[in-house]
């Protein structure tokens, strides 16, 4: 058997009873066991995931720990996760209220995808897709709206390139001002943009913002 990680936590009782608390440092892992054979990919087990995690988020914050993190002992997660431990401490200390919201908007001027062909090298098609990625933009309307009416809520806001036709707005909002955020999103439905407001979420956009 081994197990999969799901996110970093304060205290073991933010954990039990809805997964396996695994201590590592001051921290403790969440985590569920599954055979050594299945796939990560499965779509059951990626469901029941999903449901561990937002039941997880609703005792309280975490860092969410990136999908396929595997370990087969205590000692393997804890040399793991060694180099951020601290961080993630201070960052979940900072953090016990507060969790992300974020906002996906289609871009108004999507950039085409790069063809993987028309490349001689690997590296060359990732330097034209990161370039198709960052020369997405949205609505400038909309822009200015959501920068008007959320992001004054967060403590914290970050726009993201996902892709090459969607921009992300991810905000840090305390847990109380997660209905203001979503009445803030009604208001911005007025700017006909389509976008999906989605939330709320762990920590992971400002899970490495934290620096001594």
């Amino acid at each position: 058997m081994k197990s999969i990680a799901i996110g970093a936590h304060l205290l073991r009782d933010d954990i039990e009873p809805l997964a396996d608390a695994v201590p590592v440092g001051d921290l403790f892992l969440s985590a569920i066991e599954i055979a050594d054979d299945q796939p990560l990919g499965d779509r059951e087990l990626l469901i029941r995931i999903a449901g561990i995690r937002a039941k997880l988020l609703d005792v309280a914050t975490f860092i969410a720990v990136r999908y396929g993190f595997t370990f087969t002992s205590s000692d393997e997660a804890q040399s793991k996760t060694l180099a951020h431990l601290a961080r993630w401490k201070r960052t979940l200390t900072a953090n016990r209220a507060n969790v992300e919201m974020t906002v996906k908007v289609a871009a108004a001027t999507p950039s085409p995808r790069p063809d993987r062909h028309a490349f001689s090298s690997g590296a060359d098609y990732l330097r034209a897709l990161h370039a198709a990625t960052q020369g997405a933009n949205i609505d400038p309307a909309f822009r200015e709206a959501a920068e008007r009416l959320l992001v004054p809520l967060a403590s914290q806001h970050r726009w993201i390139h996902r892709d090459e036709k969607s921009i992300e707005l991810a905000a840090l909002v305390e847990r109380e001002r997660i209905e203001d955020v979503r009445a803030a999103g009604e208001e911005l439905r007025a700017t006909g943009v389509p976008f999906l407001l989605s939330g709320p979420w762990p920590l992971e956009v400002f899970a490495d913002d934290d620096r001594e």
